[in-house]
């Protein structure tokens, strides 16, 4: 088994088509066809169904991508290391953010990161905190940026903290609280909120803080993405809960302070088993160490 290979059929699953996963190898199809047809008579399985009109993987596929993934990602973390040891920052950085985030500031990072170490290849994910917090588990991501309820540990990861914050309502221009300085979650809890899904560490920290307040709100509208959710407040569709930091670059709504309101935590998380030589270098520019973990 060879690790073009590997990498050839990581690309045929990811796209489900020979052509786009040869496009992508910067191959032609044929010769990426051979290697994994060589490779399933190697394994005595066939890795995928093909006809003319789909491509799937096989059961043995399936079981083959863990460990293929495991196997190209040590691979390619044991070239990085070896440039490291020389002195170059080679390899990957897959960094993974929640749209709010404020307490670091992402593209000014990267823009400074990738003037120093142009040989890292950079992917950027954003999604949801717990969705992200797999993903570094799993290895997919090496560092992202999350915003997570002040009792919520997210196992499995290293984390540190970045910065704490109170959330504030977001309501339209012309709902009849945006005349107000400051509200109860009480007051709140009359009106339609948009939010993020039930069970998400983005929505977790409200729901606590209504609860604690033996309050029962109205979610009516939910959104996978915070970003959407001034799109929903400006007409006057429904009030939100969102980051004091992260509200000052909105525009088309209005923000109103609310007295007994929840703190998120952004937090930083990283494998347990290391930080590699990029990710070190892309947190080191960020000013935030590795020692000291929060989890």
């Amino acid at each position: 088994m060879e690790l073009q290979q590997v990498r050839y059929v990581l690309a045929v699953a990811e796209t489900l088509n020979f052509t786009r996963a040869a496009e992508r190898c910067l191959v032609v199809q044929s010769a990426l066809s051979h290697q994994i047809s060589r490779l399933e008579q190697e394994l005595g399985a066939r890795l995928f169904e093909r006809t003319s009109r789909r491509v799937r993987l096989t059961p043995a596929g399936e079981a083959f991508l863990p460990a293929a993934r495991q196997c190209l990602e040590a691979a390619e973390r044991a070239a990085a290391e070896v440039a490291a040891a020389v002195g170059e920052v080679r390899g990957r950085l897959a960094v993974g953010l929640i749209p709010t985030v404020t307490a670091v500031d992402i593209p000014a990072g990267l823009h400074a990161f990738r003037g120093r170490h142009p040989q890292v290849r950079i992917s950027l994910r954003v999604g949801a905190s717990d969705d992200l917090i797999e993903q570094v588990r799993r290895g997919s991501l090496d560092v992202a940026f999350l915003g997570l309820p002040p009792t919520l540990r997210p196992p499995g990861v290293t984390a540190r903290e970045l910065a704490r914050g109170r959330l504030v309502a977001v309501v339209a221009p012309d709902h009849p609280l945006a005349a107000r300085r400051r509200v109860s979650l009480r007051t709140l809890a009359a009106e339609p909120f948009v939010d993020l899904p039930a069970g998400t560490a983005g929505r977790t920290q409200t729901d606590l803080a209504f609860n604690a307040a033996g309050l029962v709100r109205d979610v009516a509208f939910e959104v996978s993405d915070a970003a959407y959710i001034p799109r929903l407040v400006g007409p006057g569709l429904a009030v939100a809960m969102l980051p004091a930091a992260y509200v000052s670059r909105l525009t088309g709504v209005a923000v109103v302070e609310v007295s007994d309101a929840p703190t998120r935590v952004e937090t930083a998380v990283w494998s347990r088993s290391g930080r590699t030589p990029a990710t070190a270098a892309f947190l080191d520019l960020l000013g935030i160490p590795p020692e000291a973990p929060t989890a």
